[in-house]
């Protein structure tokens, strides 16, 4: 059974931090493109950032030189430190694994950025 585990979340005042967890089972870690998605109240879902099974990053235009997408191919985990938090960022993130034409999602963690 696979399962993606988030965690992390909260509430933090704008500029603030938090780190993000994502801790997978039942599947091959080391194989799967990682990624961070969000959802804010009333929009779609969004891609964050993601990283490949060999640590090439990507990340949105609105996180790019704040967030940092990492992964511990050792601990089956992958995270996203997030940096100088605006009340933009206020959503539900979700992690990713995609291998091929599998994908697994979370459950999902609160993140709500306000003073």
């Amino acid at each position: 059974q696979v399962q993606l585990v988030e965690s992390g979340g909260g509430l933090v005042q704008p500029g603030g931090s938090l780190r993000l967890s994502c801790t997978t089972s039942g599947i091959i870690f080391g194989g799967y493109l990682m990624s961070w998605y969000r959802q804010a109240p009333g929009k779609q879902r969004e891609l964050v950032a993601f990283i490949t099974s060999d640590d090439f990053t990507n990340y949105a235009v609105s996180v790019k030189g704040r967030f940092t997408i990492s992964r511990d191919n050792n601990k089956n985990t992958v995270y996203l430190q997030m940096n100088s938090l605006k009340p933009e960022d206020t959503a539900v993130y979700y992690c990713k694994a995609k291998k091929g034409g599998l994908d697994y999602w979370g459950q999902g963690t609160q993140v709500t950025v306000s003073p």
